[in-house]
């Protein structure tokens, strides 16, 4: 299935040689130039998906669900550390958090526990499925129609 698309226009599902959905990515396209551009595209060779997930800031927030973990805000995401650099802290999973600037700002380069703060729950290192099943509360912007063929497999369905 192919869709007319214009420079501002949705990604495209990219599945696995084995029809499973990779990923989703914008496709490059002319800013001049209207053409027909696949929704859904299956790669010809199999990718074995990583096992671990890569330590990335749009990781973390998926991860804490693009949530403060101080106060629950949606808003002005940025990342803490628990343990601040300042004082050895690391950045791995275990020890940054998604949180709005505010939080980040009184937290400063404190400790939770020096400013008496708290945790929505303590930070882990995710899996993929983790980071999947979250993923599933933030889909994109835009579902293709196309796309419904082969996403949520494993969701139950209604009565």
């Amino acid at each position: 299935m192919t869709i007319a698309v214009s420079p501002d226009a949705h990604p495209a599902l990219v599945l696995n040689a084995d029809y499973r959905p990779l990923s989703y990515f914008p496709l490059s396209l002319s800013p001049s130039f209207e053409f027909h551009l696949p929704s859904v595209v299956s790669l010809k060779t199999f990718v074995k998906p990583s096992r671990q997930p890569a330590f990335t800031r749009f990781n973390v927030f998926l991860r804490d669900r693009f949530q403060c973990q101080y106060c629950g805000s949606h808003e002005d995401l940025t990342f803490d550390h628990l343990i601040p650099r300042s004082k050895g802290g690391q950045t791995t999973w275990e020890n940054v958090v998604a949180a709005c600037s505010s939080c980040n700002l009184r937290k400063a380069d404190k400790t939770v526990s020096e400013v008496g703060m708290t945790l929505a729950g303590p930070p882990f290192a995710p899996t993929v499925h983790d980071l999947h099943n979250n993923g599933r509360l933030f889909p994109p912007n835009h579902l293709h129609e196309s796309w419904l063929d082969f996403l949520y497999w494993d969701v139950e369905l209604d009565p």
